[in-house]
C-alpha cells in the first residue's frame, strides 16, 4: 500500500496536480491538507474518476481542510477537534487494517512569541495536545500512520540554514521540542528518515517568494509520515516528490510517499 500526503493549497485549484500525482506515482491513499473548500463543493466526482472512490473530508470555506482519498475500501473514523476548535485539521480512516490520520498542524503565524502572537500560542497548544493524543494512540495499539503538514522542521538538515531559522516559526527550539515530545509519546517512526539519512538535507516546502525555488533551494521539511512501531517493519520505501514543486501552478509543498508491504 502506497500512502501519499500533500498540502495541496486548494484542491479545486490544483485538481490537475492530484491527477498528475495519481498518474505518475499511483498512491493507493492520498491524504490532503489545506483543501480550502466546504464539503458540499469538494470535487468528489473528479476524484472518483481518478479511481479514488472512497473519500472522507472535513472542509471549511477558504481555510484549512483535510481529506483522505482511497482506492481501497476505507472505513471512516472519528475526527478530532484539536484544542476544542472545529477548524477541520484532522480526518481519519481505516484502510486494510491501518488507521490513517491526515493532520494539518497550525502554521503559527510569523512571530514566535506566544504572548504576543495568538496563532503561535495556538500552535504550541496543538503540539501539546498532539503529544497527549499520541500517548493515547500508543496505549490503544494497532497499526497507525499519522501523516500531514506538521508545519515543523525538526532536524537541522530539515531546513536550509539551521542558524538563520532558529528564530523563525517552524524551526524554533520550542516547536521542535514539542514535536519531538509528541513523537516520543507515540513512539512514532519517521518513515522518510528511515530511508533518507538524517544527515542528508531534505525539504518538502519552498516559499512562493523565491524567484527560482530550485536555484535558491531554501526549503524546509514540514510534511511528515509517522508510523507506529508495529507498522514500521512493513515500511519498504519512502520519498519526497521534489519535482512536484516545478509542476504547473504548484503548491508550495510537495507530496511525501511511503510504501507498506502487505
Amino acid at each position: 500500500m502506497r500512502i501519499a500526503t500533500w498540502n495541496i493549497n486548494s484542491v479545486r485549484l490544483r485538481l490537475p496536480l492530484v491527477a498528475q500525482l495519481a498518474g505518475a506515482f499511483a498512491p493507493d491513499v492520498i491524504c490532503l491538507q489545506e483543501t480550502k473548500v466546504v464539503d458540499d463543493s469538494f470535487p468528489r466526482k473528479d476524484i472518483e474518476s481518478l479511481g479514488y472512490r472512497h473519500v472522507d473530508i472535513r472542509g471549511m470555506k477558504g481555510y484549512n481542510g483535510v481529506a483522505v482519498l482511497s482506492r481501497l475500501p476505507a472505513e471512516p473514523l472519528e475526527s478530532r477537534a484539536f484544542c476544542g476548535r472545529e477548524d477541520c485539521r484532522h480526518v481519519a480512516v481505516r484502510v486494510a487494517g491501518v488507521d490513517i490520520h491526515s493532520l494539518y498542524i497550525p502554521s503559527g503565524g510569523d512571530l514566535p512569541d506566544p504572548a504576543a502572537n495568538d496563532k503561535f500560542a495556538h500552535k504550541l497548544d496543538f503540539l501539546d495536545e498532539l503529544a497527549d493524543w499520541s500517548l493515547a494512540l500508543r496505549r490503544q495499539g494497532g497499526p497507525v500512520a499519522i501523516v500531514g503538514d506538521f508545519n515543523v522542521a525538526p532536524l537541522e538538515t530539515d531546513v536550509w540554514s539551521h542558524k538563520q531559522l532558529l528564530n523563525v516559526v517552524s524551526h524554533t527550539p520550542v516547536e521542535v521540542e514539542k514535536l519531538n515530545r509528541a513523537q516520543a509519546a507515540g513512539e512514532w517512526v519517521d518513515a522518510v528518515r528511515r530511508f533518507i539519512p538524517p544527515d542528508d538535507r531534505l525539504y518538502s516546502w519552498w516559499s512562493y517568494r523565491a524567484r527560482d525555488w530550485a536555484a535558491s533551494d531554501r526549503g524546509r521539511r514540514l510534511d511528515h509520515i509517522w508510523v507506529s512501531p508495529d507498522l514500521a517493519p512493513r515500511l519498504v520505501s519512502a520519498s519526497v516528490v521534489r519535482e512536484a514543486r516545478g509542476w504547473d501552478r504548484p503548491s508550495d509543498h510537495v507530496p511525501v510517499l511511503a510504501d507498506l508491504a502487505d
